[in-house]
């Protein structure tokens, strides 16, 4: 049942929209000369963008109707999801980062063919651009949509085609410096719109967070057992040698962020600013579960949800009544939708620009020519995506975006991390890997299905990727080993750390190892209270 919205409601949605649309639109009035410009924004990211962005490109209607139907059904173990930042992003920021940075890399592909060979890079591409306009953005459209749709009783594909219209408006004009700006701002909209929601509705429960703890204390615990169909710890562990370290720092949609630092210093300092506003995201995309499923299990006060994926809108039809509050939360939830969108469109024109067209194609195409490209490519996978988008109904949001970035990381973690830590990983081994990859996923998902084992998808991509880790690793003995200059600027050495610890022209307060070990405390802080 649609929900109504009074004229502050309508005038706060246009209103925010306007802001965003100007925002990205101003951001494009600096000339755009080259194709730095366009894709990295020439470095001149700070660690404040950086962080912002890092956040709301990943908290999107898929993180959000997703995860929030989850934690209805299943529990406070899918706050790992939002919570378990921590070793990924130490990784993220005491190996990728110095080594990215130093090499002045510009896309993922880059780094696997100056690693290994232009077939390895373009591997990476072709996967992953298949995987950005049809695993990644589709859930992103087709939640946003179903929400939205649901909430205001505006058809399904009105509100679909409305958001890839108002997303191409700026980011396919101006970039990444264009969809930067314009997450910062959607960033404050998401998380400020989600944490009013989660209070105003807490509020509306009799004893608050006490009273749900007590009524369902089993529910209430980050550690769920080895055999949980949904949340299981051990398959995080599993999920963070490859799933986690891929999303996080392999994944160009998001360290296309990283690349276009101004600094070392402000990569690192903005990945750690983005772990703090993580510690807020379970208010915006996990706890609303827990609030819907005490109002209608404990205190009787609705029918149970026909599907999971419908508990945002419930909370938002129920919870937020007040004059001007649905307006507030529903334009969170459309910057969520709107940010992640556009940095998907922008990595997409990134890789098949600089990767496909700019080295396959057309060589020696200038930098005009390449933006051109970049700027069609965008258009079309917004369009591709929401002609598919309606499929997603026939599987749930958010199995269908995990399972599937979970399947389709196998090939690349083992690849990119035995090149960056062992110099003996040549190119046909990393190939092999690459290629294989796929297929010994596709098989290990096969066996457990026809042996009936049913394993969590976390367990089958941790085997996919060790069973990759041996070919890559034997493969490369076989062949010859790789000439120093081809491994030695890829290669991980401590020394790199030094960027942690080191700031001599800048005072205390601005020591990333500071930072770094307030954010590690507050994380091992909450796994012991919720534990």
């Amino acid at each position: 049942m649609a929900i109504s919205l009074s004229s502050a409601d309508i005038a706060i949605i246009l209103v925010s929209l306007g802001i965003v649309l100007s925002v990205g639109i101003w951001a494009t009035r600096r000339k755009i000369s080259t194709a730095q410009d366009y894709f990295v924004a020439s470095g001149r990211l700070p660690w404040w963008m950086i962080g912002t962005a890092f956040v709301s490109t990943s908290v999107s209607s898929e993180q959000i109707v997703g995860t929030v139907g989850i934690a209805y059904e299943h529990g406070m173990g899918i706050a790992n999801w939002e919570w378990w930042s921590l070793p990924c992003y130490a990784v993220l920021i005491a190996v990728f980062i110095p080594i990215y940075l130093k090499n002045r890399i510009t896309t993922v592909p880059e780094l696997l063919t100056r690693r290994f060979s232009p077939a390895c890079g373009a591997v990476y591409s072709y996967v992953m651009l298949f995987a950005y306009v049809l695993v990644f953005m589709v859930p992103v459209l087709y939640g946003g949509a179903l929400t939205f749709s649901d909430l205001t009783g505006v058809h399904f594909h009105i509100v679909l085609w409305t958001m890839v219209l108002l997303v191409a408006a700026y980011s396919v004009k101006g970039g990444l410096l264009s969809v930067m700006w314009t997450d910062a701002v959607q960033c404050v909209m998401l998380m400020g719109g989600g944490v009013i929601l989660y209070f105003v509705a807490l509020h509306q429960i009799p004893g608050g967070w006490s009273a749900m703890t007590a009524a369902s204390p089993e529910r209430f615990h980050l550690y769920h057992p080895i055999d949980d169909p949904i949340a299981p710890f051990a398959g995080l562990i599993a999920g963070s040698l490859g799933l986690f370290i891929f999303y996080q720092a392999t994944n160009q949609v998001m360290v296309q962020r990283i690349f276009g630092a101004r600094s070392t210093w402000d990569a690192i300092l903005g990945i750690i600013f983005a772990g703090f506003i993580n510690f807020l995201r379970p208010l915006v995309t996990c706890f609303l579960g827990f609030i819907v499923f005490h109002w209608i299990m404990v205190m009787h006060q609705a029918d149970k949800l026909a599907t999971q994926d419908l508990t945002f809108p419930f909370a938002l039809r129920v919870f937020a009544s007040s004059w001007g509050l649905r307006g507030i939360i529903l334009m969170g939830f459309l910057a969520a939708v709107m940010s992640t969108l556009s940095a998907l469109s922008n990595s997409t024109s990134t890789i098949f620009s600089l990767d496909v067209y700019k080295r396959f194609i057309a060589p020696n195409a200038d930098d005009k020519h390449v933006v051109r490209m970049g700027r069609m490519a965008a258009l079309a996978s917004l369009l591709i995506a929401a002609l598919v988008a309606p499929v997603v109904s026939n599987w749930g949001i958010f199995r269908y975006f995990q399972q599937g970035v979970t399947y389709l990381s196998t090939p690349f973690v083992p690849a990119i991390l035995l090149g960056l830590f062992w110099k003996r990983t040549t190119k046909e081994g990393a190939l092999a890997g690459l290629i294989s990859g796929l297929i010994i996923q596709a098989l290990v998902v096969v066996v457990d299905y026809m042996a009936g084992w049913h394993l969590h998808w976390l367990y089958l991509g941790c085997i996919g990727e060790m069973l990759v880790f041996v070919v890559v690793i034997a493969v490369s003995l076989m062949t010859p080993a790789p000439a120093q200059e081809v491994w030695e600027p890829f290669l991980w050495k401590p020394s790199l750390l030094t960027a942690l610890t080191s700031a001599p022209d800048r005072p205390w307060y601005k020591r990333l190892s500071l930072w770094f070990a307030v954010y590690a405390c507050i994380f091992f802080g909450l796994y012991w209270w919720f534990w």
